[in-house]
């Protein structure tokens, strides 16, 4: 166990950071060997990161992509950096291999999430600036850059560019448009000031008990159809075999006028 002061200068490896148990309640990454205070996040901060797993989570189960997405997670960016992004979307694989190994929650270098959040606060150089340059360095597909203090959404993708990721900016209405996602339907003012989670689940539940609703009438009235078809057909075979068996009888009758027993 490693426990420093939060004013300390000592440097730290990695496997030390991975050991390293804060002495308050702060979270801390590691830059360079040296450990980085994170900001308290606002509730709108945590908002944000908690409706965009929500959204990415409808997204990866309504395709069936084999992907998960939660929050508090790390990620191994150099030899001695590990940042934690406040949103992680990484493979069911790679989600399994972090919580079978003991210790932190951390990916580590190689281990390579498909995509990353940073929901701007104080610190925003970090996020825009060193974070950016740290997950093009290592391969991360997709990170998104919230910033509500701009109220603006950057998609960055292509980490393989010669001059790193290439930017797409999103405001207010305009529709959010990820290529791991391509299927998602989020404008940037939906990310920006969200809704909270339990009202989108319980909107979810009431609309899966009025489809649950509609399933069973929609059933009651195929059965219904089906017992009136089902009668339609036995009147008609009683009609039939009447009409048989007045033919029969006709038959019968034309016979014995005619004189044949």
């Amino acid at each position: 166990m490693v426990a420093l002061p939060p004013t300390s200068t000592e440097k730290l490896t990695f496997t030390e950071y991975c050991q390293f148990q804060p002495p308050d309640d702060y979270q801390y990454e590691l830059f360079r060997g040296v450990l980085i205070q994170m900001p308290t996040p606002t509730t709108q901060h945590v908002n944000i990161a908690h409706f965009l797993v929500y959204q990415f989570q409808q997204a990866i189960t309504k395709v069936g992509l084999d992907l998960i997405a939660r929050t508090d997670t790390g990620v191994r960016t150099e030899e001695a950096s590990s940042r934690i992004p406040d949103v992680v979307v990484c493979t069911r694989d790679l989600w399994q291999k972090l919580t079978n190994r003991k210790g932190a929650g951390i990916f580590d270098l190689a281990e390579t999430p498909t995509l990353v959040v940073e929901v701007v606060s104080e610190n925003w150089r970090e996020d825009y600036i060193r974070k950016r340059a740290e997950y093009a360095l290592i391969n991360i597909p997709e990170y998104w850059i919230v910033d509500p203090q701009r109220q603006r959404v950057w998609v960055l993708a292509d980490p393989d560019n010669p001059d790193g990721y290439s930017r797409q900016e999103f405001l207010a209405d305009a529709q959010i448009k990820s290529p791991l996602f391509p299927n998602l339907t989020l404008t940037a003012a939906e990310i920006l000031e969200p809704v909270f989670v339990e009202d989108l689940v319980r909107q979810s539940k009431v609309e899966q008990a009025t489809l649950r609703t509609q399933l069973e009438l929609e059933k009651q009235r195929a059965d219904q159809e089906n017992i009136r078809a089902e009668q339609e057909y036995l009147r008609a075979e009683q009609e039939k075999l009447r009409a048989e068996a007045a033919e029969a009888e006709l038959a019968k009758l034309r016979a014995q006028l005619e004189g044949k027993p």
